[in-house]
């Protein structure tokens, strides 16, 4: 989206909005479609799952940051000398 010369994006909330109607075009009216000799062919189904997935664990805090998971750990005062 670009708004005054400003790129700005979607939050993931949107994003998965966005890709969850996607995959409801094409589970409802497929893949691809021709009317006469135009034709419309939709986004690979599962590129758009995988998306999902990864925007919900994005959202869910998954594993998707640099530290996720990751634990710290205080030995105390370092006494090596």
């Amino acid at each position: 989206m670009v708004t005054d010369n400003k790129t700005t994006y979607e939050t993931p909330e949107e994003q998965l909005k966005n890709v969850n109607d996607a995959i409801f075009k094409i589970m409802v009216g497929g893949q691809s479609y021709k009317i006469g000799t135009r034709s419309l062919t939709r986004a690979d189904l599962s590129t758009l799952i995988a998306e999902r997935n990864r925007l919900e664990a994005q959202l869910q805090g998954d594993g998707t940051s640099l530290l996720a998971g990751a634990y710290a750990a205080d030995f105390g005062p370092d006494n090596r000398r």
